[in-house]
């Protein structure tokens, strides 16, 4: 079983480097691990916000998932005859989350609102301009063709049975929506990779958190599929590499097919749809527009002016203005849009850190009393 495309479009990279021992892909693995975007996933919601329980996956574990399920899945296919490589699926998979919102996908709900309509927030693209633009102070990470190209088209939210790398290669710099299909059968796989990896790990935060009770999973997935999410990613691993190895997609099984869609329908109504999360994601929400607009009028007012933000009395704004001052050829480049100036720097915020800045911008400091 051959790729789609030839080893050199995986392989190309906008500045040519070589990598003689840790080879392509490898290299982007490090590349975003050391990157700053990635270690701040650790201090993002994955489903459940701000967790004090330290058990509860975070964003960070959840690519880790992602990354090792694609590596398992490839090298289950090559027991078979194909020719994947379990290193570029690795590196989609630590990189797809890169540019999510803080608060899950209840940030990119408010930021998507917040754009004046002209585009939507969607954490795909802004993980390749994550990737491409805002890593190493406007230098991006340099990364594979592959990687970048999985990276945008990774879309865990549809739920596909099967997926066939489009033989095109895609326009990822002028790409805006979640239409398009990876080059790559790596980049399908870790579509895949996405749900499997969810799905189980999020069932089992729900059962710490006591949201559910074991006994009210369906029947069904606990005898064929797993009560553990362990055994669902096992089973649904499994099911990809035999229902694929003999055919030229990647695909589930009709059964299996049919059990993940019930599983993924019982996720959405006791978990995601939990009136607990439903009212988390309304004041997350909220606090994310607040913070848009306030972090907007404040550029209106300072532009560039840099000596003025170091002057104001919030150190969010300090702080906004560091990380202007720092982008400002790409800002100006770009054409100085103000509102994705905003969105760039609220996207990388952490729970915690956004937290912080609202109660920063909405109360006065507190008294320091120096006896």
């Amino acid at each position: 079983m051959q790729n789609p495309l030839p080893t050199h479009i995986y392989e190309s990279r906008k500045i040519p480097k070589s990598h003689p021992i840790r080879g392509e892909f490898f290299r982007d693995q490090t590349a975003i691990i050391h990157s700053m975007p990635f270690r701040r996933l650790k201090h993002k919601t994955q489903v459940f916000f701000s967790p004090e329980n330290d058990h509860v996956c975070t964003r960070i574990e959840h690519v880790l998932h992602v990354a090792t399920i694609g590596a398992t899945i490839c090298k289950g296919l090559n027991n078979f005859g194909w020719n994947l490589n379990p290193e570029m699926a690795y590196a989609i998979g630590l990189g797809h989350d890169l540019g999510h919102a803080p608060f899950g996908h209840s940030g990119e709900n408010a930021l998507s609102r917040k754009l004046s309509g002209k585009r939507s927030f969607i954490h795909e693209i802004h993980s390749l301009r994550v990737a491409d633009k805002l890593c190493n102070s406007g230098k991006g990470l340099n990364l594979t063709y592959g990687v970048r190209d999985g990276i945008i088209n990774h879309n865990g939210e549809i739920l596909q049975q099967q997926l066939k790398p489009t033989p095109n290669i895609n326009p990822l710099e002028t790409m805006t929506d979640r239409l398009y299909i990876a080059s790559s059968y790596e980049g399908c796989i870790t579509r895949f990779s996405d749900k499997i990896a969810y799905l189980g790990r999020d069932i089992e935060d729900a059962l710490i958190a006591e949201f559910i009770s074991i006994n009210q999973l369906p029947e069904i997935i606990r005898e064929a599929v797993g009560s553990t999410n362990g055994e669902i990613i096992n089973h649904l691993i499994l099911d990809v590499i035999n229902t694929s190895k003999n055919s030229d997609v990647i695909q589930l099984s009709d059964k299996m097919f049919e059990k993940v869609s019930i599983l993924q329908k019982f996720n959405y109504q006791y978990i995601y749809q939990h009136p607990i999360i439903n009212t988390y994601s309304e004041k997350c929400e909220k606090i994310l527009e607040e913070l848009f607009d306030f972090l907007h009028s404040t550029l209106i007012c300072y532009q560039n002016n840099y000596e003025k933000y170091q002057q104001d009395k919030i150190d969010l704004v300090k702080h906004f203005g560091n990380n202007l001052q720092e982008y400002e050829q790409l800002y100006k480049t770009e054409g100085w849009d103000t509102e994705t100036i905003v969105c760039d720097f609220i996207a990388g915020m952490t729970d915690n850190y956004a937290l912080n800045a609202y109660k920063e911008m909405r109360l006065p400091k507190s008294i320091t009393f120096t006896h």
